[in-house]
């Protein structure tokens, strides 16, 4: 099975469309991306500095319309197939944060078209929600896991990013940040990241309102491809599923780690991150340092034939016969649980309600990513939970 990564906001740098632009259609696709933004990506992203690219406006939909362009001068990838979200695949797609947009395009949810104009109101809705307060984020590499996140929590500040690879972002307001970084957790270092604001926590609550009153009007077709979810790295089973985690994911922390995981229980033979590449090809092979899984980040016009011979290479081989038995459905932020009142046993199809996690700040619903059986309750009425802890487990409904 091929994996195809698509990067998020923190990828981007200065001058990363001029080497692309000597491709045929180049510069017509990234003015036509521009004009349904309502931004010069063209410009931004050949002259624009590390200070024009950073605004959170303009940043997303340049991240997303270069990977889409990027994609689509692959010459398109295995498939698309017809499947039901355990059966029937050769290529599994996540993005990371805004990547997800990316990612909900390359699995046929949306159109290109639909992913650049709401990537581009998402942009501007978390710009105009980090302008209320000034926010940031920053990536805590190395430590012990459970002592880095209770230094995040000491200082008031929320764990946005839990990447894998021992790679885990604090977000919040910047003098929090500033205390950790002074203060790092033991084998730890702290590094800022070159963002706007304190994306995936409680300070991106307007923006998520935005978007919930946008998406509406929107029509998804469900994935053509196997397409997980940064939520809990489950497989996403309709159109519709998969937009609510796009407006939930605003607010909730990205559990990349758990997408990682899922791929290599998948059995994932090769990977191919999108450009601007580098940062979840980095995280894939320290994660899976010693699995033999080839990861590929396209960086330049140079690698397009590589990645374009991986894309054969999967076309070519028959489809893994290992699927994963029963997945876990986890907490999406901190708080206490609320279970829904659904007996084991039941099944379910996908969206449907399991409860809510009720936070200090928040209330956040938590549902099923696909169609299966409540096969365990791992929690009760009234529990604390940490964002990625597990609540339930389900069985898979697999069509025969």
């Amino acid at each position: 099975m091929l994996a195809v990564l698509a990067p998020g906001q923190g990828a981007q740098k200065p001058g990363m469309l001029t080497d692309w632009l000597d491709l045929p259609g180049a510069e017509p696709f990234f003015r036509w991306a521009g004009a349904i933004a309502g931004a010069d990506l063209l410009s931004l992203g050949t002259t624009g500095d590390a200070e024009a690219i950073k605004d959170t406006a303009v940043t997303q939909p340049l991240v997303v319309a270069m990977s889409l362009f990027v994609a689509r001068e692959l010459g398109g990838l295995p498939g698309p197939v017809a499947h039901t979200p355990q059966a029937g695949r050769d290529v599994v797609i996540t993005g990371h944060s805004v990547g997800e947009l990316t990612a909900a395009a390359l699995a046929g949810v949306l159109s290109v078209e639909a992913a650049i104009a709401l990537t581009a109101v998402r942009g501007r809705a978390m710009a105009a929600a980090c302008a209320q307060t000034p926010t940031g984020m920053s990536a805590v590499l190395g430590g012990d896991p459970a002592e880095v996140l209770a230094a995040i929590e000491r200082h008031g500040l929320a764990p946005a990013n839990m990447n894998g690879a021992g790679q885990i972002v604090a977000a919040g307001q910047l003098d929090g940040l500033d205390a950790l970084r002074a203060d790092p957790p033991a084998k730890a270092r702290v590094m800022p990241l070159p963002v706007a604001g304190a994306f995936h926590t409680h300070h991106m609550a307007p923006a998520r309102e935005e978007l919930e009153g946008l998406v509406g009007g929107l029509r998804p077709a469900d994935p053509s491809r196997l397409l997980l979810s940064n939520a809990d790295g489950a497989a996403i089973g309709s159109g519709a599923e998969a937009l609510a985690r796009l407006v939930s994911q605003v607010t909730s922390p990205v559990r990349f780690d758990s997408c990682l995981a899922t791929m290599r229980e998948l059995g994932v033979t090769a990977v191919i991150e999108l450009p601007p590449a580098g940062a979840l090809a980095g995280l894939a092979k320290r994660e899976w340092k010693g699995a033999g899984i080839e990861v590929l980040a396209v960086s330049s016009p140079a690698d397009l034939d590589h990645a374009r011979a991986l894309i054969e290479a999967e076309r070519g081989r028959a489809e893994a016969e290992h699927l994963p038995d029963w997945r876990m459905v986890v907490a999406p932020a901190r708080g206490t649980v609320s279970p829904a009142e659904v007996a084991e046993g039941t099944h379910l199809p996908a969206g449907t309600p399991l409860g809510c996690i009720r936070g200090r700040r928040e209330e956040v619903n938590v549902s099923a990513a696909y169609d299966g059986v409540l096969a365990e309750w791992l929690v009760h009425e009234g529990d604390l939970v940490d964002a990625g802890d597990p609540i339930a487990r389900l069985y898979p409904e697999v069509t025969p």
